[in-house]
C-alpha cells in the first residue's frame, strides 16, 4: 500500500512516515498544501494522512480540490484543530476521518486499516485465495494452516496482490504502489520479489496461486 503524509512540522512528518513504513507501507511525504495536490495527482495512494494548517493552502482546500479532480483516496485529517465545526468542515470537504492531536499511533494504524478495508470492500482484515489467508492487521500469512514468514516488502507485495486478487498487475502498477518517488525503477526488483513470494507461497505445492501473464504482469488467483 502507498501512503501520502502531508504535515508541515518536519519532526512529526518524519515520525508518522516512519510509523507507516514500519507497517510495510510505501510512503511519500510533503510539507505544503499545493505540493500535496501535485503528489496526489501524480500517483495513486491508498490513504492520505493530511494536516489542516498547511502553507500553500489548508488541508480542507486540498481535499476539496482533490475531490473535484476525482481523486477518491481516503483522507485522514490529523490536526490540532478539534472544534466540532472544524470536524464538520473537514468531513463535508470530502475527508473520511478526523483524528485530533495529540493522537495515538496505534489508533492511527487502526484507522488506516479501516480505511483500506472500506475501499476494498472487505469487512474484516482477512483476505483469502484458496487456502492462502492474509491478515493485514496482525500481518500474518498462512497457507493450509501453516504460518509463512515474510519480510516487510514481501508482505506489502502479497497484500497488494491479494487485495487485487484476480486482477492482472503490471510491473508499473506494482512499482507505483510499493515504492515511493525515490525509487527510480528500471531494474528487475519486482521480478525478484515475485520470485521470493513464489518460493514461500507456492514452492512444493500442487496448486499454484501466483501466475505470470506473459507480456502483462502477474495475478494472484486460484485455478
Amino acid at each position: 500500500m502507498r501512503v501520502l503524509v502531508v504535515e508541515d512540522e518536519k519532526n512529526m512528518n518524519r515520525l508518522i512516515s516512519e510509523a507507516m513504513e514500519d507497517e510495510g507501507y510505501s510512503v511519500d511525504s510533503c510539507f505544503d498544501g499545493r505540493e500535496a495536490i501535485d503528489y496526489a495527482e501524480a500517483a495513486e495512494y491508498d490513504v492520505i494522512i493530511l494536516d489542516v494548517n498547511l502553507p500553500g493552502c489548508d488541508g480542507f482546500t486540498v481535499v476539496e480540490r482533490l475531490r473535484e479532480r476525482n481523486c477518491s483516496a481516503p483522507v485522514i485529517f490529523l490536526t490540532a484543530r478539534d472544534s466540532v465545526m472544524d470536524k464538520v468542515t473537514g468531513l463535508n470537504a470530502g475527508g473520511d476521518y478526523y483524528l485530533t492531536k495529540p493522537f495515538s499511533f496505534d489508533e492511527l494504524r487502526a484507522v488506516v486499516n479501516v480505511m483500506t478495508r472500506k475501499y476494498t470492500g472487505n469487512r474484516t482484515n482477512e483476505y483469502a485465495v484458496g487456502d492462502l489467508v492474509v491478515d493485514t492487521a496482525s500481518r500474518t500469512v498462512t497457507r493450509g494452516g501453516e504460518a509463512i514468514d515474510l519480510t516487510s516488502k514481501e508482505f506489502a507485495l502479497l497484500e497488494y496482490m491479494i487485495r487485487n486478487r484476480g486482477v492482472v498487475l503490471s510491473r508499473e502498477m506494482i512499482e507505483n504502489n510499493l515504492w515511493n518517488f525515490e525509487y527510480e525503477g528500471g531494474t528487475n526488483v519486482v521480478d525478484v520479489y515475485i520470485g521470493y513470494l513464489r518460493r514461500k507461497i507456492d514452492k512444493g505445492r500442487d496448486k499454484k496461486l501466483i501466475h505470470t501473464v506473459w507480456g502483462t504482469g502477474w495475478v494472484l488467483r486460484e485455478e
